[in-house]
């Protein structure tokens, strides 16, 4: 049927290519086969690929502990005895520990080794992992490694004979509107083939810190997760990984992880049983308009860095606050959200060149990658904090749409801001002004104004006041937090 509607559109545009109208009307050209009908059938690629896609089982042991209540019966009542032995009973079994299983999907990509790949939250505190094949073999699986920031996992199981394997494929080369195909075991029913198409790229789902999946239409549900999503080829672009789903079933809108991220944390997995990724040592925040207006940028484009980490290779780099970092190892970061991916995909110990735009130059740094550890800060966002309670001071002065006072032991401990804090202390922040407008709040400290350090009310009016000759239309504004947390916030002045 598929094929009989597309055959009918190639048929309609080559009628309407023939039809070419003269005297200066449009000429309709006709269209190339292949864009016409797209893939006829997929059935010999199902085939071929069926068999290197399993069906994961897991199971795990939980205590449940629910309590039934007894009901209410008068005291002395001929049932009560009766009622707190039956529900007593009740709670007794409840308290038993159960057996709980999951299904989702995976794929061998080793036939010879048994190596076996899916998601992080397919077997995810599983006892027991089991892969079912096609043929109706199952072999126990060996956990091998996990990774929740991409939510992957490798696995492992000894079979008789050499398995059937797939092979990664190039995910950057896969554009919008090629075709796709999903094998897996939605709601148990394996080897389930869909097909569809890459809706979009790059998409940022708040999954994770290195967030870039492959959009599809493709029919992806529940038990699809950790299957592979195929090009036309037979390679895996993708390991299909979550739905947008209001309903709990597809409805078109289904994400991978690209081949090109999951292929590195795996080879990472295999060899060492955890990833290994660099580390920068900064915390940046998003370029925002605004932001890129009061830097003197014509647009707004890298990460702008909010803080560096004491002894980390930002800091030995000479990476400072305010600084955007608009390269790094040659690849230009057109968004914040960039930077933490390219750092984690380099090669811990690399020296590369990173280019930061500091006081309207740029600057080529060389930095020396580091080793990201779990209990440390890897490349972070800073994100601002709500608006607080107002504060009334003696001298104050007020400016920007902020009541500010100089930072004295009073403030200090009124605020509770520590001890190496230093600054212009905001007492209160009016309603409707631009600085509430960015949250800024009573108790936050500011360090510098226009990159230029202050310690006094009249440092700021005077560095707002050389803004405004200047033409600028907000000032960028670094604040800390009372525990020394900092972040940039741009603030408007035109009406200063």
């Amino acid at each position: 049927m598929v094929s009989q509607i597309f055959n009918q559109g190639l048929v309609k545009a080559k009628s309407l290519a023939a039809a070419a109208m003269v005297g200066g009307m449009l000429a309709v050209q006709p269209i190339p086969a292949a864009q016409a009908q797209g893939p006829v059938s997929v059935a010999d690629l199902a085939e071929k690929l069926g068999d290197a896609v399993v069906n994961i089982s897991t199971a795990q042991t939980v205590k449940a502990k629910r309590t039934v209540p007894l009901p209410e019966v008068p005291e002395g009542s001929p049932f009560q005895e009766f009622f707190e032995e039956f529900f007593n009973q009740q709670n007794r079994d409840d308290d038993r520990p159960r057996r709980v299983q999951s299904l989702g999907s995976g794929f061998v990509i080793d036939g010879e080794k048994g190596i076996i790949i899916t998601n992080n939250h397919v077997i995810e505190g599983a006892d027991e992992i089991t892969a079912n094949f096609n043929d109706g073999t199952k072999l126990k699986a060996e956990l091998i490694g996990t990774d929740e920031k991409t939510d992957l996992a490798v696995l492992k199981v000894t079979p008789e004979k050499p398995l059937t394997s797939v092979s990664f494929g190039d995910s950057d080369k896969i554009r919008v509107g090629d075709w796709v195909m999903a094998i897996g075991n939605p709601f148990g029913l394996g080897g389930t083939v869909t097909v569809g198409i890459v809706s979009a790229r790059n998409r940022d789902i708040n999954a994770g810190p290195y967030d870039n999946f492959i959009q599809t239409d493709a029919a992806i549900n529940r038990g699809n997760s950790g299957g592979p999503l195929f090009d036309m080829d037979g390679n895996v672009i993708g390991i299909n990984t979550a739905i947008i789903s209001p309903s709990g079933g597809s409805i078109g809108i289904g994400f991978a992880i690209p081949s090109k991220t999951a292929t590195r944390v795996i080879a990472q997995l295999q060899e060492f049983g955890e990833t290994r990724r660099g580390w920068l040592g900064v915390r940046i925040q998003e370029v925002t308009d605004d932001i890129a207006e009061s830097l003197g940028m014509a647009s707004a484009s890298g990460a702008l860095v909010a803080g560096v980490n004491e002894g980390g290779p930002a800091e030995e780099a000479k990476i400072e606050p305010g600084d955007v970092i608009l390269e790094f190892d040659g690849r230009k970061v057109a968004t914040m959200r960039e930077l933490p991916r390219m750092v984690a995909e380099t090669t811990i110990g690399d020296a590369v060149d990173v280019v930061v735009l500091r006081k309207g130059e740029k600057i080529t740094l060389k930095v020396t990658v580091g080793k990201l550890e779990e209990a440390a800060e890897e490349v972070k966002e800073t994100k601002d904090s709500g608006q607080g309670e107002d504060k009334v001071a003696p001298e104050e002065t007020e400016i920007l749409g902020m009541v500010l006072s100089e930072l004295d032991d009073a403030a200090r401990e009124e605020f509770s801001i520590e001890a190496d804090v230093t600054g212009v202390v905001v007492r209160k922040v009016n309603p409707g002004s631009s600085a509430e407008d960015k949250r800024v709040q009573a108790g936050d400290v500011i360090k510098e104004v226009a990159q230029e350090p202050v310690s006094t009310p009249d440092d700021v009016k005077a560095q707002v006041e050389k803004l405004k000759k200047d033409g600028r239309r907000s000032a960028l504004l670094l604040l800390s937090n009372q525990s020394g947390e900092l972040r940039f916030v741009p603030v408007r002045i035109e009406d200063e």
